[in-house]
């Protein structure tokens, strides 16, 4: 929460490594957390496949404006592969976790966890792009109706997210969030009040704030119900 506060009163440049810095930190804590709670291969390759498949899409996208439609990145987020920087790679793993845990708390089978994890990592992303795109990292020529993004980008994101979750029930089979999840829980629930607190107050993006806390809120809030009803059996 400290560096949502201070985040909007730094120049420009220091935004910019400000932004590297955290997301950084939270790919180096969600990778812990998954070392942690799945041990060191299976949780390295779990964050690993979605920064992968996510990093893939990227280029897919930059390309040929598919599955998010047609954008482009500023080269303010350092080194790129082919237009997209490495660091969005750490974008897409650092929430992967999380999202997957959050959805495991309400179902586990495969065919209900793989949407419902998928729609609480785009749900993040109603959060993230705006920003983005206001700090100018990327560009949608075309614009769009939410916030200068346009709807299919979030299908794009689901899609993909999909794509890597379906990956993981074969990876990690055995897993039990209500047991070894609490980390990667704290992490969504971190991410969703800060970001909703920071759009509202700091920011004075309600729109942002609105979409964002009623979307990441739509799994955040029934994994808790979740949590609760498992830590009583």
């Amino acid at each position: 929460m400290a560096a949502q506060v201070v985040y909007p009163y730094l120049p420009e440049r220091w935004r910019v490594r400000a932004t590297r810095c955290v997301v950084g930190l939270m790919l180096a804590a969600s990778t812990a957390e998954a070392v942690e709670a799945r041990g060191g291969v299976r949780g390295t390759t779990l964050v690993g496949s979605a920064g992968a498949v996510g990093f893939a899409a990227e280029l897919l996208g930059v390309a040929t404006g598919r599955p998010f439609s047609h954008y482009s990145y500023s080269e303010k987020l350092g080194p790129q592969v082919r237009g997209v920087p490495l660091l969005a790679a750490a974008a897409w793993a650092m929430m992967a976790r999380p999202a997957w845990v959050a959805a495991g708390l309400v179902s586990r089978r495969p065919a209900v966890r793989v949407p419902l994890a998928a729609g609480a990592l785009a749900a993040w992303d109603l959060f993230l792009d705006p920003r983005m795109v206001r700090e100018g990292y990327w560009h949608w020529p075309d614009g769009g109706r939410y916030e200068g993004v346009p709807a299919s980008n979030f299908a794009g994101w689901a899609g993909v997210a999909a794509t890597a979750f379906a990956l993981w029930p074969l990876i990690d089979p055995d897993d039990d969030p209500a047991l070894d999840g609490d980390g990667a829980l704290a992490l969504y629930l971190w991410t969703w009040v800060g970001e909703t607190f920071a759009n509202a107050v700091i920011w004075r993006r309600p729109r942002v704030a609105v979409a964002g806390g009623l979307g990441m809120g739509a799994f955040a809030v029934p994994a808790l119900i979740g949590r609760r009803r498992r830590a009583r059996r």
